[in-house]
């Protein structure tokens, strides 16, 4: 049972490990959300002799001259062009015009006034969910190493648990204030960030994985805790039933009352005699055989 135990504890911890990983990696990247950004193209500046994919050609050298006709050659989707960009909690970025390399912005200040309360929320959740969860796997390690009383392990379990169950939840709760304020800013956000298309990403996976794992963490962590209580009150129950059973062979003074309990505290089953094999206080046998080898021998007739 404690090597049952023991494995039971490092897969505990091996899960919360990996849930923190999983956590902090969502929690610095900005992939949580990718898409693309119908923009329109911007004029080539300098001397354009061929047309180019990513700027407006134009008949003038002098763009700033307003007296001047503009012929633009592009039309309809021609105009546009279609610019990546993806999302995390702290930062929004964005290709550039010529499209190598990225401009990012504060994702905070890109939501929309009444909901920058509910992105604050979520950054201050994702940060206590790590913390949280950081804090179980320390108790949850100190419990692996702990050598000593069982009841302070157990004690260590308790609190693992609790702290890995709150950063569960802190977590589930984080998520989905993200999910929320982001579909909030594509709906109500300025126009120059509205995407096209979008689509959750892979620092999204990551932060339901860290919550799938941390929760497997927690669940094993509360087996294992009642798991133990429920051996140690098995335990003391048979304990307490070979207690009860010595003081009253204690008690008794008639040796027809000693056969009488004899028979009676005779396992009926296999289970009962297997709990008093293990229990570590057996009956004493010899001393109940010399009490029925002192009987007269016309009572051990009768009783024949």
């Amino acid at each position: 049972m404690g090597i049952d135990r023991r494995r039971r504890a490092s897969l505990a911890l091996t899960l919360n490990f990996l849930a923190l990983f999983l956590a902090v990696s969502a929690l610095t990247t900005s992939y949580w959300c990718e898409g693309t950004r119908k923009v329109v193209k911007p004029f080539c500046t300098g001397l354009v002799t061929t047309k180019q994919a990513f700027c407006i050609m134009f008949n003038s050298s002098n763009i700033n001259d307003t007296r001047l006709v503009q012929y633009i050659w592009e039309t309809g989707e021609d105009k546009y062009v279609m610019r990546k960009f993806h999302t995390g909690i702290w930062f929004s970025c964005e290709q550039n015009v010529n499209m190598t390399g990225e401009k990012c912005r504060s994702f905070i200040y890109v939501a929309p006034a009444n909901e920058r309360g509910v992105l604050w929320l979520c950054i201050v959740a994702e940060c206590l969910y790590i913390l949280l969860l950081a804090t179980g796997g320390i108790l949850m390690s100190l419990e692996v190493c702990h050598i000593g009383n069982v009841i302070d392990g157990l004690k260590l379990n308790a609190f693992a648990a609790i702290f890995t169950v709150l950063s569960g939840l802190l977590g589930m709760v984080a998520h989905m204030m993200f999910t929320t304020a982001f579909q909030l800013t594509v709906s109500l956000g300025p126009e120059n960030w509205k995407p096209q298309t979008w689509d959750y990403s892979w620092s999204y996976i990551l932060a339901w994985s860290s919550f799938t794992a941390c929760m497997a963490s927690s669940v094993t962590t509360i087996n294992r805790y009642t798991k133990t209580i429920l051996e140690f009150k098995h335990k003391r129950r048979n304990i307490e039933k070979n207690l009860k059973i010595k003081q009253k062979l204690l008690e008794l003074d008639s040796p027809e009352q000693v056969w009488d309990m004899y028979i009676s505290s005779v396992p009926s089953t296999a289970e009962e005699l297997l709990d008093l094999s293990t229990s570590g206080r057996k009956l004493s046998n010899t001393s109940i055989f010399l009490d029925l080898n002192d009987l007269p021998d016309p009572q051990g007739e009768e009783y024949c």
